[in-house]
């Protein structure tokens, strides 16, 4: 498994090559001076004290966060948050519930000045409110779905994460300004173009470009995806593949004998035909009919579809 490197979440776009070369999760000076100099040009407020908090609160600039079905708040003394990063906790969520079945964790939000832990860094986002942590996961394909994910919207440069040590969290400071342009990008395309990371176990046969079209992948993500350098690929290894354009609700089991079934769904654009959808998943035009009770060919726009689809077999 890489150590860097998540339905929120990468859009389609996004070029998977430069993701595996340049993000990692191990932060640096230059990324803490990155988060810092957002905060300042943002014209954002460090907070002295928890009275600061309050004022901010009461003005509307922070907004209070609870937890919902999809994440819970684990020790979190000031639950209040910057509008644009409620937003994100709640997407990322949402599609890491769906992903994994499971309830993201919350562990800290907005921390004034004088509430900062000793090691905090000098130039730390939690006074300002657009700083999140996130507890890792202990399940292994939970974490990897959220790393991934984190680190890819890094590569959007919306956030920027770190994966801290003492104690053991994800860092996430959400740059606000641009992480809202990114999901205008998205609404205006027609929705949710994230990349979810599942795994495919290789078979007798298989290719890079047979997987990539059977997943609706790319060559390309699929090297980036798992440090590949080359094309050659055998029986048996298993690879991590970032599959665009729709929210996983079933992951693939590692241990599992059985091909993983996974059910996605996919949201119609402009131009396509249930024959270019059944492609891009690997399934048929028929299969799709019968999954979405449809008696002809005709999609609209924006139309759902529900697709489900092999990713591994052993």
């Amino acid at each position: 498994m890489r150590n860097l490197t998540a339905v929120f979440v990468v859009t389609a776009s996004l070029a998977f090559a430069g993701f595996a070369q340049a993000q990692t999760l191990k932060g640096s000076s230059a990324s803490m001076q990155r988060q810092y100099q957002v905060a300042v040009d943002l014209g954002y407020s460090f907070l002295q004290t928890p009275q600061a908090v309050n004022g901010l609160v009461n003005s509307g600039y922070l907004v209070k966060v609870s937890p919902t079905r999809h994440f819970d708040l684990h020790a979190v003394s000031y639950p209040y948050a910057r509008p644009a990063v409620k937003t994100f906790i709640e997407r990322l969520s949402s599609q890491y519930y769906t992903a994994c079945g499971e309830k993201l964790t919350v562990t800290s939000l907005t921390r004034p000045i004088d509430r900062q832990p000793s090691n905090a860094h000098s130039e730390s986002v939690h006074p300002t409110g657009m700083a999140v942590d996130l507890r890792i996961p202990s399940l292994g394909k939970c974490r990897s779905w959220l790393e991934n994910t984190l680190l890819s919207l890094e590569t959007a440069d919306v956030l920027d994460v770190t994966r801290e040590r003492n104690p053991p969290h994800y860092h996430v400071a959400v740059f606000p300004q641009s992480y809202e342009t990114y999901l205008a990008s998205v609404e205006q395309s027609g929705g949710d173009t994230a990349t979810s990371i599942q795994q495919y176990v290789v078979r007798s046969g298989d290719s890079l470009f047979t997987i990539a079209r059977r997943t609706g992948s790319s060559i390309e993500a699929l090297r980036a995806a798992n440090n590949l350098r080359g094309d050659l690929i055998h029986p048996g290894l298993k690879l991590q593949v970032p599959v665009p354009g729709n929210t996983p609700t079933m992951m693939a089991s590692a241990g599992s004998d059985e091909p993983a079934v996974t059910e996605v769904t996919h949201r119609v654009k402009r131009g396509e035909t249930l024959w270019r959808v059944a492609h891009q998943y690997g399934t048929s035009v028929n299969a799709l009919r019968r999954e979405n009770g449809l008696t002809g060919d005709f999609l609209q726009v924006g139309q759902t579809l529900k697709v489900t689809m092999a990713l591994s077999s052993r």
